[in-house]
């Protein structure tokens, strides 16, 4: 028999390149296939080729590799560590009476999503600025209120990211570079004033939290000279557990625990401390701010460095999705639509109830941890939906678009290799692989809260329009 004969009577080994679905006709075949993911640089638009080739030229090339090594030097050697509470009007800059700070991007109110105006109203109504809500949705139309990004004071903020001047913040200091990175508390339930909720349940919860909670816990903090190491915690967390985005079991504890031998010293009532405690143990998404304020601290140390294609920042306002780059200092933001969330849905809910991705919290991936550390947390599919396979294949992609491995803060399932750290614009171009988030879903109605939570990705437009302008800007 003739060998091109006998290729129609053995078993096909396949490898399939590029387009899944002829991978799944292949297995309708019987055959074997391997799968090859893979599309085209810059998705063959020749502006892009042009702008990697510049960059991949090999004089600008190792200026690139220098700038990239002092990134991820800066991110890997951040030390932050919670140094204190406070209510934002006294420490975060820029703050006034009439500044709100929201999530991602800049953003109009006229351009804002439901859930992100429901939480704008919500806190004109929580400052006392408007009497209710419809007085609230006056008064943010009528120009007197500025709104501005949290990145751009040093902030982060969860979902509709929403800050204002009376909340109490986290203070996370940068012990290896000064720097100080702020968020405010945890609300802990589903309806809740960052989800976009409102009502007067909402806002009574605010009032608590910035009448027992925050003043209890920056009392705390006062009796604490050292502060509290955050790097290390969140390793631990890792180690327990947690992804430290959207699974905070083992953090929370952590937190709580370090934060008990304090609390109970100060000099609020028993009953007092019995509704902190009490509210921690609510939810497990106590320490999730902290996490962000210890991502954003060590990134923004990496901001501002010459000729570095290492992402600082990705946010998303529920518009616009935004990616600020390290080459390109100050406040420059490279946008793309911000898209689907795809995951469970809480009963009663459809995917067209919800919002689109929203929220600050992907400073986390952008850290290293989250998505990007899934298969330290098995568990977490049962939130966010897909296997445990796909946890642990998420964590191994992501080196694919990463500079290197932070030896600080370890995957013990992947016999301990260092969380995927400095996402690469470069090699998320020349891939076409995203970088992988994990996030809660908010109902696109304002009031109504979180409705599920999943997975989704950045649009590769916000990192076309970072290219073209590393490449202009490169020196």
């Amino acid at each position: 028999m003739s060998k091109i004969n006998e290729l129609f009577i053995e078993k096909l080994n396949v490898i399939n390149v590029g387009i899944e679905s002829f991978k799944d006709d292949m297995l309708k075949q019987n055959a074997v296939v391997t799968h090859l993911e893979w599309t085209p640089p810059g998705r063959g638009n020749p502006e892009i080729i042009a702008a990697l080739d510049k960059l991949e030229n090999p004089n600008v090339a190792e200026k690139i590799e220098a700038a990239n090594k002092l990134a991820v030097e800066r991110i890997v050697n951040s030390q932050p560590v919670l140094i204190g509470f406070d209510q934002a009007i006294n420490v975060v800059p820029g703050m006034t009476k009439k500044t709100i700070l929201h999530a991602g991007p800049p953003i109009t109110w006229d351009k804002m999503n439901g859930p992100m105006k429901g939480a704008v109203t919500g806190a004109l109504v929580f400052e006392g600025l408007a009497k209710d809500i419809e007085e609230a949705t006056e008064l943010a139309a009528s120009g007197e209120i500025t709104f501005s990004p949290c990145h751009e004071h040093n902030c982060v903020g969860s979902m509709a990211g929403v800050t204002s001047a009376s909340m109490f913040m986290h203070i996370v200091e940068n012990k290896t570079y000064g720097n100080i990175a702020y968020t405010n508390l945890s609300e802990q339930l589903s309806k809740i004033l960052r989800m976009g909720a409102n009502d007067e349940s909402v806002i009574t919860r605010l009032n608590w939290m910035r009448d027992v909670l925050g003043p209890m816990l920056r009392d705390a903090m006062k009796l604490n000279p050292n502060g509290i190491d955050l790097r290390l915690m969140l390793a631990q967390a890792l180690h327990m557990g947690d992804e430290c985005h959207n699974r905070n079991v083992a953090g929370t504890t952590l937190l709580i625990q370090a934060l008990t031998p304090y609390l109970i010293q100060t000099d609020y009532t028993t009953e007092q401390k019995k509704e902190v405690f009490d509210f921690v143990a609510s939810s497990d998404y106590f320490s999730g701010p902290t996490w962000m304020a210890l991502s954003k601290c060590a990134l923004d140390a990496a901001h501002g460095i010459e000729n570095s294609t290492i992402v600082t920042t990705m946010a998303r306002n529920g518009v616009e999705f935004g990616i600020r780059v390290s080459g390109v200092s100050g406040n420059t933001w490279f946008t793309g639509p911000a898209q689907k969330v795809i995951g469970p849905m809480f009963a009663g809910y459809k995917p067209e109830d919800s919002g689109l991705d929203i929220g600050d919290s992907a400073i986390t991936e952008t850290y290293g941890i989250g998505g990007f550390a899934m298969a330290t947390a098995p568990a977490i599919v049962a939130l966010v939906g897909g296997t445990v396979d796909d946890a642990i294949n998420f964590s191994t992609k992501m080196k694919e678009i990463t500079t290197t491995e932070n030896p600080n803060v370890t995957i013990p399932l992947l016999d301990f290799m260092g969380i995927p750290t400095g996402i690469d614009v470069q090699k998320v171009i020349q891939t076409g692989i995203m970088p992988i988030i994990n996030t809660a879903i908010a109902h696109k109605d304002a009031g109504i809260g979180m409705i599920g939570a999943g997975i989704t990705n950045p649009p590769v437009e916000a990192f076309e329009k970072a290219i073209l302008a590393l490449s202009e800007n490169i020196q």
